[in-house]
């Protein structure tokens, strides 16, 4: 029976410490455990903590603050833990700005080279893309013959002797600024699937 009591008087005084700790200052939610895990040490560039004071739980009211956790770099401009990029940077893995002026088709014509080679995968893909981008003006088989072509008189086949010993790079460079009737797709198709189709229509060149 004392036993029992006893157990019972410990449970009590348990759930009394419970509430009680509910019931504390709101401005003092408690001691956070392990802050490191949760708060990086180093600069941070997504997050700018500029003031070193702020954030003491023990003397602050702030419920933002971070205590010791200040991570704004003094030696940036503007106390920034991420500078900005120089400028005309590209960033990484990408290709640079294509620059090339419109009417300087000779100049991409020496000066583009292709970085896929004619792999049964690329000209696949470029098949591909051909038919989504391509086929309406200039035909399955690039004659000129294509729904929209046959309306639009004037859609030179590929394998005439006007166009057919065109290089990769003068065609690369139509596709993306255009020529005569044919519209700019620069911004529609990637540089990787600009080269991809021209590799496509190197093989209709030849028909």
């Amino acid at each position: 029976m004392i036993r029992r009591t006893l157990y019972s008087g410990v449970l009590s005084m348990l759930a009394a410490g419970l509430l009680l700790s509910c019931a504390a200052k709101n401005d003092f939610p408690g001691l956070e455990y392990s802050p490191q895990m949760y708060h990086s040490t180093p600069y941070e560039p997504l997050t700018q903590i500029k003031d070193e004071d702020q954030g003491n739980w023990l003397d602050s009211n702030d419920e933002d603050a971070h205590g010791e956790f200040y991570n704004s770099n003094p030696y940036n401009n503007f106390d920034m833990t991420m500078r900005e990029p120089a400028a005309n940077t590209v960033k990484r893995g990408s290709y640079l700005p294509y620059r090339i002026p419109k009417d300087s088709l000779e100049l991409a014509a020496q000066l583009m080279v292709n970085p896929f080679d004619s792999t049964a995968a690329v000209l696949a893909e470029g098949k591909v893309l051909y038919n989504s981008y391509c086929i309406h003006c200039h035909g399955s088989k690039g004659m000129g013959d294509g729904t929209v072509g046959k309306v639009y008189k004037g859609v030179t086949p590929y394998n005439s002797r006007a166009v057919k010993d065109k290089p990769g790079g003068h065609i690369f460079h139509v596709i993306t600024h255009g020529k005569g009737r044919m519209g700019a797709h620069g911004s529609q198709v990637s540089v990787e699937d600009r080269w991809k189709i021209v590799r496509y229509v190197q093989t209709l060149q030849n028909q």
